[in-house]
């Protein structure tokens, strides 16, 4: 089972004095029916000001949950998908609300592919496979800024950051390149600043940043945008999945 930790932080005033309550919550984002829960609980004890989806997982192997979802698009992309809809009722309350989604530069390299979302038609390649959920996150995003306009989204590649997952997920890579990746503090500073900056909610709601600036979500030349039909598929397939699990 794949475990995540959600962080959700409380700033309040004493005297002049801001105290920090740091509540630390244990979520398994391959599980719907958790995901949910969680979300109802914190509902009911909660506000919030700013979601970052973070966690994600890059599982080399086809693997299936309990409720037999692969499981990298399980968590990745569903998980995803259902914690930031359960919770935009809870972000449109409050002032100045932001949704920041933790994606990659590897969906540079892949079209969203709705015919095939869970990896059953063709040859398993986990790379590919985390390309491909990074992809439909900027979707995701794409469609929650038109959809929720009250909410500032943004998705983001932290560049290349030397993680315990990467050395777990890209040994290869890993090994090649170790001496060049960035540190986990450069790899969040553009999550922080999308969280915090009145400078970020200035761009336009639903981009894709690097390094605190809009770039673009396509190569030159790559042939991989989607239509709009495409796009609207995949969200009534993740409306009805998440569904299921209600």
């Amino acid at each position: 089972m794949e475990l995540w930790s959600c962080f959700y932080f409380s700033f309040e005033p004493l005297s002049q004095v801001e105290k920090m309550n740091i509540f630390l919550h244990i979520v398994d984002l391959s599980d719907p029916k958790k995901i949910w829960k969680f979300a109802e609980d914190f509902k009911q004890e909660h506000k919030l000001n700013v979601l970052v989806n973070n966690a994600g997982c890059m599982v080399n192997k086809r693997e299936l949950t309990e409720d037999r979802l692969e499981k990298n698009f399980a968590t990745n992309t569903l998980g995803v998908y259902i914690l930031t809809i359960a919770l935009i009722p809870v972000l449109e309350k409050e002032h100045d609300p932001r949704v920041i989604t933790v994606s990659s530069g590897g969906m540079l390299v892949q079209k969203l592919n709705i015919n095939d979302l869970q990896s059953e038609r063709t040859a398993f390649d986990g790379t590919m496979v985390y390309a491909q959920n990074k992809r439909q996150q900027v979707v995701l995003t794409e469609h929650w800024a038109r959809a929720h306009p009250t909410i500032h989204f943004s998705s983001m590649h932290p560049g290349w950051v030397d993680t315990p997952g990467v050395q777990r997920s890209m040994p290869g890579f890993y090994s090649r390149l170790k001496d060049r990746l960035r540190s986990a503090a450069q790899g969040a500073d553009t999550v922080l600043w999308l969280a915090l900056t009145p400078a970020a909610t200035a761009q336009r709601s639903g981009c894709f940043f690097q390094d605190r600036k809009p770039v673009p979500t396509h190569l030159p030349l790559a042939r991989t945008s989607s239509s709009l039909a495409e796009e609207e598929k995949l969200m009534e397939i993740l409306e009805e999945l998440a569904h299921r699990f209600k």
